[in-house]
């Protein structure tokens, strides 16, 4: 690994309070050092440079995933990836298949990437599948809003016995965070039943979706760990559900403590819906914005659509089955052992239909009106509400008012007269950019060595062929989206590994997972856990357990519990 110096860059590094500086910037053996003696030299002269771009939720890898690959065949051959010297063959669009899914990231400066959703029974697939994905570091974060094991332990009020689980659940799965979805919802969901609101006794249980996000909220405290608990709501893509992302919001109020977020709200953009039905609909952005920005405790990621085709995929079956009784389209359903559920169903987003019009500008509404950046992340929550590779586009509209306007001018009348979007003004900066796409995502996942260009920091970088002062972008806005589809050089642990928009080095990158340190006290709970294996499962408690080496390579975060 060559010693590496950028030269002359106009540098956009937010966690350093540094906004479009003209400096250079020196690398030497994957890390990013005050200086170097000699090395490689890219002259970054009239270029824009960041930290790789950071993830925090794209559905990427795992069982669901690669059932909705089986289940699309049109989808790939709608986009394929042909073989280089230095690449491998891939197809698909919204769900390309792992190596194309590296290679398209890179290509856009994005070096890391968290898939959100792994169903513990399910964690050796999702790793086979992250150890196939090449030029990203990633992680996942297991499902447990409506596992067994931690709803008994929360009606019984026993947080130290769920957080005893939860940290067993992590060292035995590889994963990252704790996965909320439909608190309560997907248990019941396998009775073919749902709970109405967070409020409603989940069935056999008697305990609510509320007492569940709080309990977790608990446990995620007592473990210290680096992300807070990652919530996709109750009633998800339901007109009136504003008032429930607002509850879930508000349930852990009184929790926060020294102004840091403690709950993280995915893909909002599904979850602020007004209205009592399809007929009456309508944004509630401003509601959801409002809360956002008086209160320090919740992040959120946006889950812009884009007018596509796509592939919806989440573990919220019974969202899925009202998408598939909507369409009509093919759907698959699927119930994971005392665990989760899931569902996926093809689905296209139209520029004249109404809600799909409506659901495109309160995306960007939300970032647009969430005043502080460090609260809002760029995502589509791919492939739900379009494919990664949008994010250019997502990126340019934002930055501009006129490619906003020019979207808002093809879109369904209805719903442009009903819009805020066109009063709206505001345009992102480069350096918000950097903190929706990077320093944001980053600081939010707990990674102290990414997102930044700090000394000591992941030598991870993205060049950007664009230049603020001479681009005229605000006549020509779709030079952002070129630029931000093609990195002119993504380096990934110092090496070089895209340049011009090509792939020019394939790496396998790392996989993190919160290695949980606690008291020996609660290692007594896996006798029980054992025991319930032999009673529940239908796999054996030995095969269940994910063993570090099964990783291709293993990157531990230690955590000391405060338990």
């Amino acid at each position: 690994m060559k010693d590496l110096l950028i030269k002359n860059g106009l540098v956009y590094d937010p966690s350093n309070g540094i906004e479009g500086e003209e400096m250079d910037i020196a690398i030497s053996k994957g890390k990013i050092v005050s200086k170097i003696k000699n090395g490689k030299v890219i002259d970054a002269a009239g270029m824009i440079v960041m930290p790789g771009g950071v993830d925090i939720h794209s559905h990427i890898v795992g069982a669901k995933v690669n059932t909705g690959r089986l289940l699309r065949p049109e989808d790939h051959y709608k986009d394929v990836e042909p073989k280089t010297l230095k690449t491998r063959s891939g197809v698909g669009y919204s769900i390309p298949s792992t190596f194309t899914t590296g290679y398209r990231y890179a290509r856009m400066g994005w070096t890391t990437v968290m898939d959100p959703a792994m169903p513990p029974l399910k964690a050796k697939h999702t790793h086979e599948e992250m150890n196939d994905t090449p030029m990203l570091d990633k992680g996942s974060y297991p499902l447990l809003g409506s596992n067994w094991f931690v709803l008994e332990h929360l009606r019984a009020k026993d947080y130290a016995g769920c957080a005893a689980y939860v940290a067993w659940m992590m060292n035995a799965t590889k994963g990252y965070a704790i996965k909320i979805v439909n608190p309560g919802g997907l248990e019941a969901w396998g009775f073919g039943r749902n709970v109405r609101d967070i409020d409603d006794p989940v069935p056999n249980f008697d305990i609510t979706p509320r007492e569940i996000v709080q309990g977790l909220c608990k446990v995620n405290e007592l473990l210290n760990m680096p992300h807070t608990i990652h919530v996709h709501t109750n009633n998800l893509g339901k007109p009136g559900n504003y008032v429930t992302t607002l509850e879930t919001m508000k349930c852990v109020e009184n929790m926060a403590h020294d102004k840091k977020p403690i709950i993280h709200l995915t893909h909002c953009q599904f979850s602020a819906f007004a209205g009592h039905d399809w007929r009456s609909f309508r944004s509630a952005s401003e509601e959801i914005a409002k809360y956002v920005n008086s209160h320090s405790h919740v992040t959120i990621d946006l889950g812009q659509i884009v007018f596509t085709n796509t592939t919806t995929m989440t573990a919220d079956g019974p969202f899925q089955f009202i998408l598939y009784q909507i369409t009509g389209n093919k759907w698959v359903n699927n119930d994971v052992e005392t665990e989760t559920s899931s569902g996926i169903v093809p689905f296209q987003y139209k520029r004249k239909s109404f809600v799909h019009a409506t659901q495109w500008t309160i995306g960007l509404e939300l970032a647009l009106q969430i005043e502080d950046p460090w609260k809002v992340f760029l995502t589509t929550d791919h492939p739900n509400a379009g494919p990664f590779t949008a994010y250019p586009q997502i990126i340019m509209w934002l930055m501009s008012r006129r490619s906003r306007n020019t979207v808002l001018d093809k879109i369904s009348k209805r719903a442009k007269r009903k819009t805020l979007l066109s009063t709206i003004d505001r345009e992102y900066t480069l350096n918000e950019i950097a903190i929706v796409t990077r320093a944001g995502q980053a600081k939010a996942l707990g990674f102290n060595d990414k997102g930044h260009l700090g000394i000591g920091a992941e030598a991870d970088i993205a060049i950007y062929e664009l230049n603020p002062e001479k681009a005229n972008l605000e006549n020509h806005p779709e030079k952002i989206k070129r630029a931000f589809q093609n990195a002119a050089y993504t380096i990934k642990n110092g090496e070089i590994v895209v340049k011009e928009g090509k792939v020019v080095k394939s790496t396998s990158g790392k996989t993190f997972w919160a290695d949980i340190r606690a008291p020996p006290s609660l290692l007594e709970i896996e006798p029980e856990i054992q025991r319930v294996f032999e009673e529940y499962y239908t796999v054996k408690y030995e095969n269940y357990l994910v063993p570090e080496h099964y990783l291709a390579s293993s990157n531990p975060i230690p955590i000391q519990a405060k338990v």
